[in-house]
């Protein structure tokens, strides 16, 4: 089995952070993680001399690649190691830095198959399971040069590894040789290879039993430092005295292993209330976003409505009205003419016809449920009220432009004729619109006495906690203050809370942004209850954030937990953590340091790892000595080996003697 790694940065592009390329780098992480081949694939471009100076410093095979932009993903392009095809790489690669100016350019389809048009000629691996990600219909376009996906996590290589169907899951370091460079990523993929050539990759990357995340245990172990620590991709317990290193072996695991989620020791603790439903409401932030989406939509509309200035319009017509009926014997030439009190053209509103349109397309273009939507109707038949929606479209729009040209007409004659006389003409006033909006005001008004009823808009439950979020009137000027964070007056607005329009006019006339007016209308607060039906004390809001922080692990790659008994019962350890560790264990790789019997032993780990520190030769060194937990003996890295049973009693029992002590003189005792 061979460690490759095919994605690494040695050149800072517009499409990538600002950092300086160190060779010394390169090399350093060649020999300390022992990589067998490397590819070089900066973002959209190639570096000619670069990569020969790469080459010439390692002893292992160095491809040349690029990671190119395509369509809005990411996709790696990686040639042979022969001097032709690296010159002849170099030229098209010269076109697509040409090509790609700015962060945001892209290459179509159409201009990457034109750039490298024999495809059969390079490694592809796109984006898969990794952002941004290259879409499923670009790989079909490109397909059969693409069997293999690049994915962002261990948890994501093994499951896409179970899927039959889907493309063979690799994982890389996509890391930055910068000079500030301290610790290297251990994301890497194994091959199965006896001698590495661009053949042999191309032939394992179409193939899933010949690559794997470890050399010799499969996809049932990582590596986890750079120094060789070797952990399961389920659950790890890590054990040890105090200060022998458990804490600087969970940093150098979180900061190998990119995208973790660290519970750091203490963290967790929250005595102060308020803080605590601060962050409380923070959790249930995405409640209140959904809750009032369409309301913020209803606001920015009404926003737009001037009533007042609405009713002076309707004033000022009927005094035209007026005067033009109180003089209609006075009227002259042009006066009389059909034109000179016409009324514009009302365009034809195609928002829903818009839709209706696009939802169709979706129809028809729906996979997923395909076999469903044809036995109701035929794609044949789809299709036809597809084209006929269009044609309506389509005439539609020749009317409305119809319509601008007439409008554009009359507005010029009447212009014309109203210069040359002196007859009152009757000013121009669109009634259906100021109907609608009236309407919509009206129903504003009703929206909003009705939100502003207090009422329970959703309830969680997080293991033995439930938090109830609901909606709360606002009260007075200073729950508008808290809501704005700031120190505007809110009274002459308050003033005008019970009646909804005019209360949004004064809100946007002291100066709320519009895009902030809807949240001043209600107030949404969150409250987490004990499985009493009580408000969460001091001790419980510790443990309902543990328990919010690890089920947040699912966003990450990897679980990291220190030490979480020095602020937990053991009670609540058992019956809550270990269950809920477990489970996402089945997930993704996880971590726990412990002292504690509860959680280092009762949870029954994939992998256990014990840490010593000694002094030798007037110097601390830290071992790590690991195994599974049912082997007798753990081993480190340099062969050292300690009694498993032993080491762990000693960490969890304080040895041998003191748990049979316990055992035999204290439980015993307390039986009767």
């Amino acid at each position: 089995m061979k460690k490759i790694d095919l994605h690494t940065h040695t050149i800072s592009t517009v499409s990538d952070y600002d950092f300086t390329f160190d060779l010394t780098k390169v090399t350093e992480y060649v020999e300390k993680l022992k990589i067998d081949a490397l590819a070089i694939t900066n973002h959209n471009v190639f570096n000619l001399k670069q990569y020969y100076e790469i080459k010439n410093v390692l002893s292992i095979p160095v491809f040349p690649g690029i990671e190119v932009d395509l369509e809005g993903g990411h996709i790696l392009v990686i040639t042979d190691i022969d001097d032709f095809e690296i010159s002849n790489f170099d030229e098209k690669c010269k076109l697509v830095s040409a090509k790609i100016i700015t962060n945001t350019d892209s290459l179509t389809l159409e201009e990457f198959n034109s750039i490298f048009s024999d495809l059969s000629k390079y490694i592809l691996i796109p984006h898969y399971d990794k952002s941004p990600v290259i879409k499923d219909d670009v790989i079909d376009k490109l397909a059969p040069h693409i069997t293999a996906g690049e994915v962002a996590s261990i948890s994501k290589f093994k499951r896409l590894f179970r899927e039959e169907d889907d493309l063979v899951p690799v994982l890389f370091s996509d890391m930055r040789f910068r000079s500030d460079l301290n610790n290297f990523s251990t994301r890497h993929t194994f091959f199965d290879l006896n001698e590495i050539t661009f053949a042999g990759l191309k032939s394992c990357l179409a193939d899933k039993s010949k690559l794997a995340l470890s050399e010799e245990d499969g996809n049932e172990f990582f590596q986890a430092t750079v120094d060789g620590l070797k952990l399961s991709t389920g659950l790890n317990i890590i054990l040890g005295e105090r200060s022998s290193g458990k804490t600087i072996t969970l940093n150098k695991i979180a900061s190998s292993s990119g995208n973790a989620k660290y519970i750091k020791q203490f963290s967790l603790l929250q005595d102060d209330e308020e803080t605590f439903n601060k962050a409380n409401d923070h959790r249930r932030s995405i409640v209140y976003n959904r809750y009032l989406k369409e309301f913020k939509n209803v606001v920015e509309d009404v926003l737009q409505i001037d009533l007042k200035q609405n009713h002076l319009n309707i004033e000022s017509y009927l005094d035209s009205l007026k005067r033009y009926a109180t003089e209609s014997e006075k009227k002259d030439l042009y006066s009389k003419c059909n034109l000179f009190n016409e009324s514009n053209f009302v365009d034809n509103d195609f928002t829903n016809l818009d839709k209706l349109i696009q939802s169709v397309i979706y129809i028809i273009e729906n996979n997923e449920y395909q076999d469903i939507i044809t036995q109701h109707i035929s794609i044949i038949n789809l299709k036809n009220l597809l084209n006929d929606l269009i044609d309506k479209a389509i005439s539609s729009k020749i009317e409305n432009e119809e319509k601008k040209w007439l409008n554009v007409i009359i507005n010029d004659i009447q212009r014309e004729l109203r210069v040359k006389t002196t007859s009152v003409f009757v000013e121009n006033l669109d009634f259906y619109e100021i109907s609608i909006e009236e309407m919509k005001v009206e129903k504003f008004n009703n929206l909003v006495k009705e939100l502003q009823n207090e009422r329970i808009i959703n309830e969680d439950s997080l293991g033995k906690f439930s938090i109830i979020t609901s909606t709360k009137k606002i009260y007075g000027a200073s729950d508008l203050q808290k809501i704005g964070k700031d120190k505007k007056a809110y009274s002459p607005a308050y003033t005008f809370y019970n009646n909804p329009y005019p209360y949004l006019l004064k809100l946007k006339e002291i100066g709320i942004e519009e895009a902030s007016i809807y949240n001043f209308f209600i107030k949404i607060e969150s409250e987490t209850l004990n499985s009493d039906g009580f408000k969460v004390s001091g001790g419980e809001r510790s443990e309902f954030n543990l328990i919010h922080e690890i089920k947040d692990a699912t966003k990450f790659d990897i679980l990291l937990i220190d030490e979480p008994e020095s602020s937990f019962d053991n009670l609540f350890l058992k019956k809550e953590i270990n269950t809920l560790i477990k489970d996402i264990s089945l997930l993704m790789p996880v971590v726990v340091v412990t002292h504690n019997s509860t959680v280092g032993a009762s949870i029954k780990p994939n992998y256990v790892a014990i840490t010593q520190k000694k002094i030798e030769n007037k110097e601390i060194i830290y071992r790590i000595f690991s195994g599974y937990p049912s082997d007798k003996e753990l081993i480190s890295f340099d062969g050292d080996k300690i009694k498993n049973y032993d080491s762990i009693l000693n960490c969890l029992e304080a040895g041998v003697e003191a748990y049979q002590e316990r055992q035999n003189l204290t439980y015993e005792i307390l039986k009767n």
